[in-house]
Parts: C-alpha cells; sequence; structure tokens
C-alpha cells in the first residue's frame, strides 16, 4: 500500500499543475529530435498498447513522414498531438505554451446529465463544499451532487451531509459528467459507505522494455471510516462523461455490496498518468498504469459497466429518467 501511496502522490504532483510542470528548455527545435523523443517515450511507458491492439510502430512510420527540417511550431504540434490523439486516451496529452491536445472521449458518446433539469427538479439544493445536496421531493431520498473529483473533500462537509440525511431510505450519488481529479478522494469518500476494510482494485505499472512488462500488482483498499457513515443502499449515477478518477471510484464500488451503479458506461480513463519534458520544452502527459477489478480484470480504461443501465430523454427536459430509475431500485429495497 505504501508504494502505491507513493505513486499516487506523484503522479498528483505531476498532473496537478500542467502548466507550471517544467521551465523551457530551447536546447533543440528540432522536428525530428522532438518526434523521436515523444515516440520513444510513449513506447517504452505507455501502459494499454495490448489492450488497445494499437501498432506503435506503424504510427510513427505515418507520423515521421508528415516532419519537414524547416516546419513551424504550430505544424510540428499538429503532428505530435495527432500521434498522441492514436492512442485514444484523455490522459494523454501534450502542452505547448501556445495549446494543448487532447482526445475528449466524451465527445464520442451522447450526453446523459443536464444541470438545468437538476436546477429546476431542486431549485432550493443546498451547497457544502463541493457538494450539492437536498431531499428528492415526494420521496426519503437524499441527492448529492458531486460535480469533479477536483473539489475538496473534507470529514466536516461529509459529517454535515450524512448526518443530515441519516434517516432516508437511501442514497443518489451524481458522478454524471464528473471528469475526474484528485484520486486521494475516491477513498475519502468511499470509506464512508464501506461495511468494513475492503480490497477494492489492484494497480500495475509499466516498468520493462515490453509493451507488456508490468509490475506486480498492488492491493487498493478502502478503509471503513471511525465516525459518521452511511449504511444503507447508495445509488451511484455514471455516464460517459464519468472520466479517470470517476471510472476508478465505479470500478471500486464493485467490491462495495451496498453500492450500484446506474445509468451508462463509464468514460474510462483508468490509467493514471504521468510524463516528461520534449527538448523544445513542450511537455507531456500520458498514462504509464492499468486498474484491475478482483477478477484482474481490466476493463476500466474502456469504461466501468453500470449495474442497471438508464439514460437521459433529451425529449423531455422536465425529468432526469436516470434519478427516476435509482428511485425505483432504492424503493425495492
Amino acid at each position: 500500500m505504501k508504494k502505491l501511496l507513493i505513486l499516487l502522490i506523484t503522479v498528483i504532483a505531476f498532473t496537478s499543475c500542467e502548466k507550471e510542470l517544467f521551465e523551457p528548455n530551447r536546447a533543440s527545435s528540432d522536428p525530428y529530435a522532438n518526434f523521436n523523443h515523444l515516440w520513444q517515450e510513449v513506447d517504452k511507458k505507455y501502459s494499454y498498447f495490448g489492450l488497445k491492439e494499437l501498432d506503435w510502430d506503424e504510427m510513427k512510420a505515418k507520423y515521421e513522414a508528415r516532419l519537414s527540417a524547416g516546419m513551424s511550431e504550430e505544424a510540428l504540434f499538429k503532428v505530435l498531438a495527432e500521434m498522441l490523439n492514436e492512442l485514444k486516451d484523455d490522459h494523454s496529452n501534450l502542452i505547448a505554451p501556445f495549446n494543448i491536445s487532447r482526445y475528449d472521449v466524451a465527445l464520442q458518446h451522447k450526453p446523459n446529465f443536464h444541470q438545468r433539469t437538476i436546477q429546476d427538479l431542486l431549485p432550493n439544493i443546498r451547497i457544502t463544499g463541493g457538494f450539492r445536496h437536498e431531499l428528492l421531493p415526494g420521496t426519503k431520498v437524499a441527492y448529492v451532487r458531486y460535480g469533479s473529483f477536483m473539489n475538496e473533500v473534507t470529514d466536516a462537509d461529509l459529517n454535515h451531509i450524512l448526518s443530515r440525511y441519516q434517516d432516508t431510505e437511501g442514497l443518489i450519488l451524481d458522478l454524471r459528467d464528473n471528469g475526474g481529479g484528485n484520486i486521494a478522494n475516491i477513498a475519502r469518500i468511499l470509506e464512508r459507505f464501506a461495511p468494513k476494510r475492503t480490497r477494492v482494485a489492484y494497480m500495475i505499472t509499466r516498468n520493462g522494455k515490453g509493451r507488456n512488462d508490468f509490475s506486480a500488482p498492488t492491493n487498493f483498499y478502502i478503509n471503513r471510516h471511525n465516525g459518521i457513515t452511511y449504511d444503507k443502499p447508495v445509488m451511484v449515477l455514471i455516464d460517459r462523461g464519468s472520466y479517470s478518477a470517476t471510472t476508478f471510484f465505479a470500478l471500486a464500488t464493485k467490491a462495495l455490496p451496498n453500492v450500484t451503479l446506474v445509468g451508462d458506461t463509464t468514460g474510462g480513463g483508468g490509467g493514471l498518468p504521468n510524463g516528461g519534458q520534449l527538448p523544445n520544452g513542450w511537455t507531456y502527459r500520458f498514462s504509464i498504469t492499468q486498474v484491475l477489478d478482483l477478477k484482474m480484470q481490466n476493463y476500466a480504461e474502456q469504461g466501468v459497466p453500470p449495474d442497471i443501465y438508464a439514460e437521459f430523454d433529451w425529449s423531455d427536459l422536465s425529468r432526469d429518467e436516470i434519478i427516476e430509475r435509482a428511485v425505483q431500485e432504492l424503493e425495492k429495497k
């Protein structure tokens, strides 16, 4: 567990301030040197070549052919960014002073969250830290919206929310359109729902020259919180906009008996990112780990499926069918 914590702290430190990762080093503006550096780093460290069946050697030939000695920085950025986007991974970015490349996996799928519908359903919704919450009208079900894992999670906030809804029949935690953030917040929230210390996942890290060379699996545990908890049924709402830390969160819930996923498959992003600097000073990142479920299966990168499928009907914005489906399930329990 200590090794995992060190890795997580390292990754968080690297990714939290992307614009200030490195001081520019303009020692080399040669397009070929920068291209080869990026291609080789991905080749040595990227964690999902096998899963995605991507021929990285073919990508080298394809994109190197577009280089020229006198090309502009904008043109070089376009070549390198498009090569990284072949990974189809939102954790893969090229960061230059004038642009940041991205794949935008959520744009590849239909959205299932509409903020205005929530505002109309709960016009007096309460705000506590990074959470929005209220009792759903006509029910004994608490609705809690956590829009980003970048939002701080404190014991005081969770104590207030869970104390307020201790007498409810169930709780809905809405993580739709949550693009991820600080993975430390996964444990801070889930420990309030875990019945005991529970192993929820494994993590492996690319650690060799071979594209399928990985470290031994490291256990990922969720502890039982020593304080205010919520032991009644919890419905976690997910969709394709639920990415990165949210996918990790969704995978972890599979090991908790009182938590059910409702909605659509998450957007993926199961690998933690790390990266470095090109000779021209641009920086980059890409996934270097894989997260596995308790059966050692790797599906988090391509999305964690819901336990109960439901979708938002965009022809009627007065309702949220995914919330309604979650309430129906809670009323059965």
